[in-house]
């Protein structure tokens, strides 16, 4: 059993538009998922130094980051980025994924193992834009394919509206669409933006969305989880 999570910090900046990291990572410890998916992670302009210092992650003890970035102050790539539990899972591979963009987006993908399983994860966060939300839908299952029929979790905030339209039909052709409740805006929640995407004999043993007090006013999307069987 493998416990996922995805969730969109906003640049940890929280509900009162102050830059509150301990309050992302309170959420995190609410859930305590073996793996978590982040999207947003990394301040947009400059250095992009990551949203959650690493002094912070360390001292939370918990998790840390799959060495995906590309600059030495970032925790991801276009903001996306992937934690894993310490002690408990064991990386095997990771990559930046390039996709189409009008602006500035991307995906990650690591190769991961736990409890002796193998397990392919990928991160993305979309455009606004629901043509080149599907061309990158594209590209990322063009980029992730070659893991053949290994267990498969796709993640992260998709910008889709549209219950079942758009990209949720490109990456549901042959992966499932996790059942989960909307996400945004955190405040009274009807977009479920935020969707996992599973594969390869995966199977879901429970999934929902995190709407703890600190959720609610650590950023403005609410993570979603799932416990899944490899």
């Amino acid at each position: 059993m493998v416990t996922i999570a995805s969730y969109n910090i906003r640049k940890a900046i929280a509900a009162d538009r102050r830059r509150r990291p301990d309050r992302i990572l309170e959420v995190l410890e609410e859930i305590g998922a073996d793996i978590v998916v982040l999207q947003e992670a990394d301040r947009r302009f400059g250095s992009r130094e990551a949203a959650i210092p690493f002094h912070m992650l360390a001292e939370h003890g918990h998790y840390r980051p799959v060495p995906i970035a590309r600059r030495s102050a970032s925790m991801g790539w276009h903001g996306n980025a992937i934690l894993i539990r310490t002690g408990l899972v064991e990386i095997e591979g990771c990559d930046a994924l390039t996709i189409p963009t009008l602006e500035p987006r991307g995906a990650v993908r690591a190769d991961l193992r736990i409890g002796g399983k193998c397990l392919r994860v990928v991160g993305m966060h979309l455009d606004l834009s629901g043509l080149w939300r599907r061309k990158q839908a594209h590209a990322i299952l063009a980029q992730v394919a070659d893991g053949g029929t290994a267990p498969i979790i796709l993640c992260g905030d998709l910008n889709e509206w549209r219950p079942r339209q758009g990209c949720l039909q490109d990456f549901g052709v042959h992966h499932e669409n996790v059942p989960l409740g909307p996400t945004f805006p955190v405040r009274r929640p009807v977009g479920r933006l935020d969707r996992i995407f599973i594969g390869g004999g995966v199977r879901v043993e429970a999934s929902g969305v995190h709407s703890s007090l600190t959720a609610r006013t650590a950023s403005d999307h609410l993570p979603i989880w799932a416990k899944l069987k490899l």
